[in-house]
């Protein structure tokens, strides 16, 4: 009896150590396979801040936009039959945080797009970057880079709508205007989506910066609003100070 018990002693003993062997085991492999997951998170977690921070970072090289006339953006005359080749040329120089060219805007902006589509002027925004220091966010040239991936992507329509969803948000100088994502936002408001990628790169910034350096040595541009019609500065803003500017420009 007493080697029966002993007997079972020790095979009682082997079983509790096999089963030991066998948890250790199983406890490993768990832990490996945690030890795995944890990498494979971490490695996804660093791969997706990477490609966040690759998509958001911004562009240092001078692109410049599709779809512009000399470094401008036509309105589009109303119907493929209006000829408008030889009716003045009027070029509004403007930045969009510039509040004498929200004024300007709001008194003269519809009177111009209306002569344009009609084909009595063409009209061409010229962009004019050069409040940089009166926002905290540099609104200036990000709204302007906004408005340059809508022509650049659709063409003039899409930039006029969204020039004019911009003027009619226009934030106040000295303060943070709208961060890009708000901008994304107006930008699909205004009808124009699939931007995204342009603007939180601030892909046309380089350009805008370029631009408004040439303008500056080559058209003597030095603020906003500027305008030109067939190329002499003209101090028209109202209507119908522009309307009898645009009359004489006709008989010349």
């Amino acid at each position: 009896m007493t080697n029966d018990r002993q007997a079972r002693a020790a095979r009682a003993e082997q079983m509790r150590k096999e089963r030991e062997k066998a948890e250790r085991k199983q406890r490993n492999k768990i832990t490996v396979a945690i030890v795995a997951i944890v990498v494979v998170l971490i490695a996804a977690a660093g791969w997706g801040i990477k490609s966040l921070s690759d998509s958001n970072e911004k562009n240092t090289e001078v692109i410049e936009p599709k779809n512009l006339t000399e470094s401008g953006v036509d309105f589009p005359a109303t119907g493929g039959d209006v000829d408008n080749a030889d009716a003045p040329l009027v070029e509004v120089f403007e930045d969009f945080l510039c509040p004498a060219c929200g004024s300007f805007e709001q008194l003269s902006g519809q009177f111009l797009q209306d002569q344009a589509a009609s084909g009595a002027i063409r009209l061409r925004f010229m962009p004019f970057s050069f409040l940089h220091n009166q926002s905290t966010n540099d609104y200036s040239r990000r709204a302007t880079n906004v408005a340059m991936c809508a022509v650049d992507q659709d063409g003039p329509e899409a930039f006029w709508k969204v020039h004019n969803a911009l003027y009619a948000n226009q934030p106040s100088e000295g303060g943070a205007g709208p961060e890009n994502a708000a901008l994304i936002d107006l930008a699909e408001e205004a009808g124009v989506t699939g931007i995204d990628d342009c603007v939180r790169t601030e892909r046309f910034v380089p350009w805008i910066d370029d631009v408004k350096d040439t303008f500056t040595d080559e058209r003597d541009i030095s603020g906003t609003p500027t305008v030109h019609i067939d190329g002499k500065n003209s101090e028209a803003r109202t209507p119908q100070e522009l309307q009898a500017a645009i009359t004489e420009a006709s008989k010349s």
